[in-house]
């Protein structure tokens, strides 16, 4: 028979193992979990990736930081955050994006807590619009549920069947709670080239009066944004009650890139892939890029999108 204090000792040693197992620091450096209550993003190091990562971008870099940590530090938001990316294909829209998701998931769109969206393969058809907004509805909910913090991103909205996204306007209003459920610490984001126009003929009116391209601000580009995108029919926003509630917090303006800039997506690609940067290569890439207008030839009219791909033909050098 076992004496007491062997029985005792063991079951002491076994409660405490099992009390260290299941804690979450240590259950949570194997599996993914839900930030915490009150956990905040670091500032220095959204800063830092933005910096390094996304060029030619100064309003968006400054509107989705501040917007972000703004966000973040605030223990009890009215609403979850919403910010629609506006610009050209190529310009960064996708790039910020996945650096957000990083900083708050840091497994970023790989997180199961981070969802992506795509308008024509999760809605490709016209028909389907009121079985597309229940399955979205009950997606969202679910998965909030299991994580406040949850991200959703939604790409191609520009392609996005009308009436579609306001399917989710219940859960990006000024509500406590939904059915139970509060939504206030997630964060939606919205993607599409719609109002491109828009911003790449500010950027150009600018530049032809002479003014700094840094000297275009929000406050310019904003308010253009967003009725151009309500009145929009080739968007998925086109007479939304998202807007029409003022529940978009940022219309983001993406400003077309300019050779320089396609410059620096050359070099960061080049070091990404481990290549000593090599400037007759960089030259060379660019100059490949087509730019718009015709005459002056100053904005690329694809960004960066297909610098891997050009890139990929001077590898051998």
């Amino acid at each position: 028979a076992l004496e007491p204090l062997s029985v005792g000792l063991a079951l002491g040693v076994a409660s405490a193992l099992t009390g260290y197992l299941s804690h979450p620091r240590f259950y949570c450096s194997y599996v993914e979990c839900c930030p915490r209550a009150g956990q905040r993003l670091n500032a220095s190091a959204l800063k830092a990736q933005l910096d390094d990562r996304l060029f030619g971008q100064h309003l968006a870099k400054d509107v989705v930081l501040k917007a972000v940590l703004g966000f973040s530090n605030n223990p009890s938001p009215k609403k979850p955050l919403m910010l629609s990316l506006h610009g050209w294909a190529g310009t960064g829209k996708n790039f910020l994006s996945q650096i957000l998701a990083e900083q708050v998931h840091p497994a970023g769109l790989r997180s199961k807590f981070v969802h992506l969206f795509l308008a024509t393969l999760h809605f490709p058809h016209h028909d389907q619009v009121k079985l597309y907004k229940e399955q979205l509805q009950n997606w969202i909910r679910g998965n909030v549920s299991a994580c406040p913090s949850s991200v959703f991103i939604f790409d191609e909205m520009d392609k996005m069947h009308p009436g579609v996204i306001d399917a989710i306007k219940p859960f990006l209003d000024y509500y406590e709670e939904v059915d139970g459920v509060s939504y206030r610490k997630a964060i939606f984001i919205f993607l599409s080239n719609a109002g491109g126009d828009l911003i790449n003929k500010a950027a150009l009116d600018f530049w032809t009066s002479g003014k700094r391209r840094e000297d275009i601000q929000l406050k310019d580009l904003e308010p253009l944004l967003s009725v151009g995108v309500f009145n929009n029919k080739n968007s998925g926003l086109w007479h939304s009650s998202i807007i029409d509630r003022n529940l978009i917090d940022y219309f983001v303006p993406f400003l077309p890139l300019e050779q320089r800039h396609v410059k620096m997506c050359v070099r960061a690609e080049m070091t990404a892939r481990g290549y000593a940067v090599d400037e007759d290569i960089v030259q060379a890439v660019a100059d490949e890029m087509t730019y718009f207008p015709k005459e002056q030839k100053i904005y690329s009219d694809k960004g960066c999108k297909t610098v891997q791909a050009k890139l990929d033909i001077h590898e051998d050098l």
